[in-house]
């Protein structure tokens, strides 16, 4: 999670966006919906970008916007927390939102990517495992212990992750050892997604012991 490191320099720079949000009289809600929307447009960015145009190939340009989509998505999920903070606001309904918002909005990214690569199965395997990542996190508070967010990859490393390497798929998209750019992506989600739910299953099995 190294990404997390950052949250206090993270929470610095969102300031002047907290303060216009604030302005505009947005809620955290409203933002946390969408951050949600941006989701859905990296998704249908990435399931297009796939697709052949005039029979030359991917369109590297849907690549690059979903990355930047991916990007927002990922700002405006901060930006929602730190709105409440400031408004007082913040609330476990609000906590729930955000939460169930976030797991579609991993949900539709990743099935943007692999329809887009026509990799339905490693789809398929980084969904789940992402799922079981988050799953993991808030069971072991069903259980006594507090919220978990340890592991290999957290959400804000893994959009970092997806924005980084699609950027690199719209320029490179030769097949490496038979799977695109993208299809390698999926694999490391998939493997990261489990490894990172096996990881704090074991951690909270440890704790409960």
């Amino acid at each position: 999670m190294t990404l997390d490191k950052f949250r206090p320099l993270a929470n610095r720079m969102l300031e002047p966006f907290v303060q216009a949000a604030d302005r505009l009289g947005l809620t955290p809600d409203a933002i946390s919906v969408i951050a949600f929307g941006f989701a859905v447009l990296a998704a249908a960015a990435y399931s297009l970008a796939g697709t052949s145009v005039a029979g030359v190939g991917p369109a590297p340009v849907l690549y690059v916007a979903g990355a930047l989509l991916v990007f927002l998505n990922g700002w405006m999920d901060l930006l929602d927390g730190a709105l409440a903070r400031r408004q007082g606001t913040d609330s476990s309904a609000g906590d729930l939102l955000d939460h169930v918002l976030d797991r579609y909005a991993d949900i539709v990214i990743i099935v943007g990517l692999a329809a887009g690569a026509e990799a339905y199965l490693l789809g398929i395997l980084a969904v789940t495992g992402v799922l079981m990542t988050s799953y993991l996190g808030t069971q072991a508070q069903a259980v006594g212990l507090d919220r978990v967010y340890g592991g290999l990859v957290g959400r804000a490393d893994r959009l970092a992750i997806i924005g980084a390497v699609t950027v690199v798929a719209a320029f490179y998209t030769a097949d490496i050892y038979g799977l695109t750019v993208v299809g390698w992506l999926l694999v490391f989600l998939a493997l990261v997604g489990h490894l990172t739910a096996l990881q704090r299953f074991y951690h909270s099995m440890g704790a409960l012991e």
